[in-house]
């Protein structure tokens, strides 16, 4: 059986009132459930439903680093002003990447334009087709702030805003995907194709254009990260590399895994098949999940196991996407939990 990521990224989490500023606070950042996403046969019940009052799933609550696009776009630009008097070698990048642009999409489209052209793909003709899809659509903008936010306060090798928009692929493939999910969605597929292939080809990540992904997103490292095309996620999810949300490969049509919101799936986990994890669930690394994983628990193991905690059976108090926490639940004790 695979075992579990053993990280130092967090601590125990502290209730000290004093600490209101840690992630875990982030509990009411989730939404209650991720029903808007699921594009058909909806998952059991036992499996997403989650309770109303739950203060885990406070949908009145807007999380403690919520910014207004501007104010985190001057931020960016602050952050690389530091950048170049650190580095006068990167004066160029930084102007060409940041500081010449006046908004986070025009920086955003060129940058994936750069990253992502060739030879028979210019920069400039894919750089307008990201301009108009970023640009016209509030909720890609809404969606590469909350991924921005969510990969600085989740991944303690983020060192800025900017140092994540620069150089971390997994945030790059996730907006990238945002534009191609869009152009498949009004009937351009070739072109939502063309653009898979390159992502696949230049960052190591899979994302079919019919996936649908929710906001908050972090694919921490992201190499061999692959996403099938019916696979549903929902928001404030973080997912680690080598991770496959994928078919069972005997049937067609909705085929692929629904993940809930704030669910941590771990490295070298494989989901198959169009089975559901249940909102803040956690699956441990070296997982195969072949059925329903239901609502904050966790699953380890091939085939997966659901593990009971002694203090508390069936539920985690924390949000596991948020939190990083990866190794809590080694002191638990498996259940029948049996595929």
């Amino acid at each position: 059986m695979a075992t579990c990521i053993h990280t130092s990224r967090l601590e125990t989490p502290q209730t000290d009132s004093k600490h209101n500023d840690h992630p875990c606070n982030y509990l009411k950042y989730c939404s209650q459930s991720f029903n808007d996403f699921v594009l058909s046969n909806p998952l059991s019940q036992k499996c997403i439903q989650t309770s109303k009052k739950d203060p885990i799933f406070d949908k009145k609550s807007k999380p403690h680093e919520e910014q207004d696009e501007d104010l985190l776009w001057l931020k960016m630009k602050k952050e690389a002003r530091l950048d170049i008097q650190q580095e006068p070698v990167l004066t160029k990048y930084y102007s060409d990447s940041v500081m010449m642009h006046n908004s986070l999409e025009s920086a955003l489209a060129h940058h994936l334009s750069v990253k992502l052209s060739m030879s028979s793909l210019p920069s400039s003709t894919l750089k307008d087709i990201f301009s108009s899809a970023i640009s016209s659509d509030e909720e890609i903008i809404q969606a590469v702030k909350e991924d921005l936010i969510a990969v600085k306060q989740r991944d303690p090798a983020c060192m800025s805003h900017v140092h994540c928009f620069l150089n971390f692929k997994g945030f790059l493939a996730c907006q990238a995907h945002r534009v191609s999910h869009k152009l498949w969605s009004n009937g351009r597929k070739t072109l939502a194709l063309v653009i898979q292939s390159r992502v696949s080809e230049v960052f190591a990540v899979d994302i079919h254009p019919g996936a649908k992904i929710g906001k908050g997103i972090l694919l921490d490292h992201a190499t061999g990260v692959v996403v099938g095309e019916t696979a549903v996620i929902g928001d404030n999810v973080s997912i680690l590399h080598n991770v496959t949300l994928g078919g069972t490969g005997k049937v067609s049509g909705d085929r692929h895994p629904k993940i809930g919101n704030g669910v941590l799936i771990g490295a070298g986990t494989c989901v198959l098949g169009n089975v559901g994890i249940g909102d803040a669930a956690k699956i441990g690394a070296g997982s195969v999940v072949l059925k329903d994983v239901p609502a904050r628990s966790t699953v380890v193991g091939n085939p997966a196991k659901l593990i009971r905690r002694k203090e508390n059976p069936n539920k985690m108090d924390k949000v596991p996407a948020l939190i990083m926490d990866h190794t809590s639940h080694i002191e638990c004790q498996f259940s029948d939990y049996v595929i």
